[in-house]
């Protein structure tokens, strides 16, 4: 390359940079800004509120009606309270009602109430069996209750029924009233218990003891009585296990010796459906009642009527309601918690009001017993408890020993007839 172009080309180079330099040097000094603004939106998201369910009825189903039925409405009311998303609706079935409607039911995966009560306790425990009821296991401490109570209700350690309320049936009610008016006191012994009953068939002018009827099971409370009296405790549960049968001597006794002379000589009416009878008794028509704690309920001043039992008695039948739930409700989350909570708060209410009865959740007090239930629980502690013969053997057998024990309060000379019938055909399990 020739000098002359190459000092050209230096030249140019020189220039460019100078020039760039100028522009930088001037571009310093008056510096220009700018600025990027950038808006990033965040979306505001509302949190949905949580869904509210809908309200729920449950349907309960109950034996109790009257005075007995108001009663148990003030433990559905207290449910409500605690939970106003839950409604109840009250049906009543007695058990022997129901034992022959629901099983039909269940069968065609329906069931007559969601919540359902019943002192039946073998056929709790056959429902159970059959596939039809909701294993409660779970749901309460089986240490807080009285002891035993499970027991009818429970199979292969699964437990198909809570235990409600507890009743009792302690011996024969009388008016205080009555006995002071005719300077009268509670029978010691078996001759002062006769003697008690010609004074007041004299003053009466006929039958001294009000029979209760209405399928047969007042009937049969009484002649439970006397045989726990006169048999023992012991004889009552071997009647029930089938190990002496009502035609064995030591069963045979008791009503030959003590219930049927009772019958014969009149001291027992003829059976009366046993709330008219209730009425008859409370106006002076009878002096004596034999019936169960829930009585106390039922009439104008529970202050005025105390009870005895036969002088010698040991033992008291003592029992239950239970509360199951069918697999089939609707509403199985409701209808457990509420099963639940009457098995446990629900006894609490249930003691404290008028119906008669006593907690078997030993978390309530007997300062949360109604007042006249007080004294008469303090008795019931120094008896031994028994289980009611016919409600635990159950069946057909039971409608059966209903049956003849009327047949034999109307016709005592068949006691042989009554006694082979119920031998002949108790349950041979």
């Amino acid at each position: 390359m020739k000098p002359e172009v190459t000092k050209l080309i230096a030249a140019i180079i020189i220039a460019l940079i100078i020039g760039i330099g100028i522009g930088y040097a001037a571009g310093m000094g008056a510096a220009i800004t700018v600025t990027t603004t950038v808006t990033i939106t965040t979306p505001v998201t509302t949190p949905s509120p949580s869904p509210v369910k809908p309200p729920v009825t449950l349907i309960v189903v109950g034996p109790w009606a009257g005075a007995e039925m108001e009663a148990f409405m003030e433990a559905l009311k207290a449910f409500e309270k605690e939970y106003p998303n839950i409604k109840v609706e009250y049906r009543i079935y007695r058990a022997e009602d129901l034992a022959s409607i629901a099983p039909p039911q269940f069968e065609a995966g329906m069931a007559p109430g969601d919540v359902i009560f019943t002192a039946w306790g073998w056929w709790v425990k056959k429902m159970g069996e059959q596939g039809h009821l909701y294993d409660l296991s779970g749901q309460v401490n089986t240490e807080e209750y009285v002891k035993g109570i499970f027991d009818p209700v429970t199979s292969e350690g699964k437990i198909y029924g809570l235990p409600f309320t507890a009743w009792a049936k302690p011996g024969f009610w009388y008016r205080k009233s009555f006995f002071q008016k005719y300077g009268l006191e509670p029978p010691e012994s078996w001759d002062e218990f006769l003697s008690l009953l010609d004074k007041l068939k004299d003053i009466l002018g006929g039958p001294p003891i009000v029979t209760g009827n209405g399928v047969g099971w007042p009937i049969s409370d009484v002649t439970e009585h006397f045989i726990i009296t006169f048999g023992g405790p012991e004889l009552q549960l071997k009647l029930i296990n089938g190990e002496v049968m009502f035609t064995d001597p030591e069963a045979r006794k008791v009503f030959e010796d003590y219930l049927v002379p009772l019958i014969k000589n009149g001291y027992f009416s003829e059976p009366i459906e046993w709330t008219r009878a209730l009425e008859l008794w409370w106006r002076g028509d009878y002096a004596i009642y034999f019936m169960g704690t829930w009585i106390t309920g039922m009439v104008e001043d529970p202050e005025d009527i105390s009870s005895f039992p036969l002088p010698g008695c040991k033992g008291v039948v003592m029992g239950t309601d239970y509360i199951i739930v069918p697999k089939y409700t609707k509403h199985p989350e409701e209808a457990l918690l509420l099963a639940k909570w009457l098995a446990t708060e629900g006894q609490r209410v249930h003691a404290g009001t008028k119906a008669g009865k006593f907690a078997t959740w030993l978390k309530v007090g007997i300062e949360d017993h109604w007042a006249p239930m007080q004294s008469v629980f303090m008795k019931l502690k120094e008896m031994v408890p028994m289980p009611d013969l016919d409600d635990t053997v159950g069946g057909d057998w039971q409608k059966l020993f209903w049956d003849q024990l009327k047949l034999l309060w109307v016709e005592p000379d068949k006691l042989d007839e009554v006694l082979n019938t119920l031998a002949e055909n108790f349950p041979k399990e």
